[in-house]
């Protein structure tokens, strides 16, 4: 389907896991369907939601799976919809950037983020679009995962919006006028 996108956000499901710094991904596609007065239904694999912009169809997609398991959902959905890694993106949080960093790549490894990871080996490439919203790496040495799955602080929620409409909309330049120009606009470090 030509102008067809599928937008992954990388999250864990549960109430216990919505505010937590692993979550960015759900925060954004959240924060995009209320914004466009749509609603997210409970599908094979996640949780799906579908907004049409300028003729274009953008299937915000949240994994049912866990991060780790992430890969299962992003195959199924491109295979069903079908979309090409070419117009894939998925959102995720990055330790290595400072809180609200946020990094659009083309393509890449990992990094580290197991969620990402599994995408790569559940459809076979690295050839996809990422953005990774920095959650900084405040933790003690042995402590990742418990920062990682940690609240965020009360500073970090009062900036989530900010954060989430600024990767929709370079995820709305990278889908009408290339990844390129939605690197310039939404590479930058956080603001202090």
């Amino acid at each position: 389907m030509p102008g067809s996108y599928l937008i992954v956000g990388l999250g864990n499901i549960g109430p216990e896991y919505a505010s937590t710094r692993h979550n960015m991904g759900f925060m954004v596609l959240d924060a995009w369907a209320q914004a466009s007065d749509t609603v997210f239904e409970s599908r094979r694999y996640g949780d799906l939601a579908v907004l049409r912009i300028k003729g274009r169809e953008f299937y915000l997609l949240k994994p049912s799976t866990y991060m780790n398991l992430s890969g299962n959902a992003v195959r199924y959905w491109l295979g069903k919809l079908p979309i090409t890694e070419e117009n894939l993106m998925v959102i995720c949080d990055d330790l290595n950037l400072e809180f609200g960093a946020i990094r659009l790549r083309k393509k890449g490894s990992d990094g580290g983020h197991n969620g990402l990871k599994n995408i790569i080996e559940a459809i076979g490439t690295q050839e996809f679009a990422r953005t990774r919203i920095g959650i900084g790496n405040d933790f003690e040495k042995g402590n990742q995962i418990d920062f990682v799955i940690g609240e965020l602080t009360s500073r970090e929620k009062e900036q989530v919006d900010t954060i989430a409409q600024k990767v929709i909309k370079g995820i709305q330049t990278w889908a009408f006028e290339g990844a390129d120009r939605a690197m310039n606009e939404l590479n930058t470090r956080a603001k202090q």
